[in-house]
């Protein structure tokens, strides 16, 4: 998961990314939206619908009281854990996560499968119980990222506890500004549910937030993002060479950690999270290669590889750890990378209708700045596929500079071409392939439970 961009101060390369295609296993893509029937979308001279908090959206967010939302209606759109041999299925349109020669497995519909499966039977979702895991994860790496950050050299030490929200950009010291630790809760959560100690990954979780945050310091300087977690972002405040250097140092301690970790899995951890930084770094490159485009000349299938490479493939990892973590054959780690993936596209597609239609208040970013910036977010470029006659209006308006004024325009033209519709509904279907993967490796789902939990939590959101 973009805010009000400053100018350019100085030409910036791609922070080392790679070039050439992405890694990556393709996925289906849905067909671009249909136009929305008449008296689905805003009327004439409507402003576009803001996210509220009485929707149903899948995405990802802080657990915030009012924020969780009654599933009832919503869960056919969501899958069924399914304890019973949903692993001996195939796939419909989809590779297999093994890699090649086996024939896809199909995912049931939703009307198929019904309700989510949770333990004891039920089946709400209130947010509370990811939010009591990702404050444990919290707890758990937080000792271990501050001695890693802590053993950086000056300046790129108070960069990134500047960046961490630790501290103010004076050294004074804050609490309540930090991320939301959704990654390290995964590796742990993945170990746990494959029936490992937690204990013994916390390193491994470490090392994954330790990444995730290098990829912020950076796309922070590259998309010229001038806040974060409501404050000021690092390059604003300390500079564009530092703020790059404390990403590659971030990155750099990731790998220390698991190369000084005696888990007789860290060598094969820290191979999986190197590829993961290359397929970011790649992913990040298309993105950046795209927004020199024309509009008309992107693709769906090329933004969905994107989004899966920049967001997808670090969730992927980090269940993936987890399960090396537990002593996982090569099938359950692989199976949960897909649901980790899988998950990840549901939280970019959300996160990308949120960048647009967010209520500022409560995500700490401008409204529509992707649509300012002239983004080829996923519910856009649905848009431009769907065939409209707003698809053709829209691709006139990203061929020109934003002009004061036409934010609200542009984005009910998005709506109305169907792009927020295809991003939620694409959202719902990646979740019910997530929840498919999930029960291949975990096939109970007491013990999927604490999976399960943060899946549905970073896919339903109003912020």
């Amino acid at each position: 998961m973009t805010e009000t961009k400053q100018g350019p101060a100085e030409t910036l390369d791609s922070g080392g990314a790679p070039s050439g295609e992405i890694p990556k296993r393709r996925r289906p893509v849905a067909a671009a939206p249909a136009p929305i029937e008449a008296g689905e979308p805003p009327g004439e001279g409507e402003a576009a619908r803001p996210v509220e908090s009485s929707d149903v959206v899948y995405g990802v967010g802080a657990p915030e009281p009012d924020e969780f939302l009654d599933p009832a209606g919503a869960l056919d759109r969501r899958a069924a854990l399914d304890p019973k041999g949903g692993g001996d299925r195939d796939r419909k349109g989809g590779l297999d996560p093994e890699g090649a020669g086996e024939p896809a497995r199909a995912v049931p519909s939703a009307a198929d499968r019904g309700p989510v499966g949770r333990p004891g039977g039920a089946s709400a979702f209130d947010g509370q119980e990811a939010a009591g895991i990702l404050e444990q994860a919290r707890v758990s790496v937080d000792p271990e990222l501050r001695r890693a950050v802590g053993s950086l050299p000056g300046s790129m030490r108070r960069v990134a506890r500047y960046h961490f929200g630790w501290e103010d950009a004076d050294g004074t010291p804050v609490a309540g500004k930090a991320g939301k630790a959704i990654r390290p809760a995964l590796v742990l959560a993945a170990v746990a549910a494959l029936g490992g100690r937690e204990s013994v990954a916390v390193r491994a979780a470490a090392a994954v937030e330790l990444v995730h945050n290098f990829t912020l310091l950076h796309d922070d300087v590259m998309d010229r993002d001038a806040t974060r977690r409501h404050r000021a972002t690092a390059w604003t405040v300390f500079g564009i060479p530092d703020a790059i250097l404390a990403g590659d140092a971030l990155q750099a301690l990731a790998q220390r950690l698991l190369a000084e970790d005696p888990h007789p899995a860290s060598a094969a951890a820290s191979a999986r999270l190197a590829s993961c930084v290359v397929e970011l770094c790649a992913g990040q490159h298309t993105d950046t290669e795209m927004e020199g485009r024309r509009p008309e000349d992107v693709t769906l299938d090329e933004v969905l590889a994107m989004a899966e490479a920049k967001t997808g493939a670090l969730l992927g990892c980090a269940c993936a750890l987890g399960a090396l973590y537990a002593g996982a054959d090569d099938k359950d780690v692989e199976a949960l990378d897909a649901f980790g993936r899988e998950a990840g596209l549901a939280f970019q597609l959300i996160d990308d209708v949120i960048g647009i239609w967010g209520d500022p208040s409560r995500t700490g970013k401008p409204a529509g700045a992707d649509l300012m910036v002239r983004k080829k977010s996923l519910p856009v470029v649905a848009a431009l596929a769907s065939g409209t006659p707003e698809a053709v209006e829209l691709a006139e308006l990203y061929g020109l500079p934003y002009e004061e004024g036409d934010l609200e325009r542009t984005a009910l033209v998005v709506e109305r071409a169907g792009g927020r519709d295809w991003a939620q509904s694409q959202a719902a279907d990646r979740m019910a392939r997530a929840t498919h993967e999930l029960s291949r490796a975990v096939p109970e789902p007491a013990s999927a439970g604490g999976l399960l939990a943060l899946a549905e939590f970073v896919t339903r959101r109003s912020s």
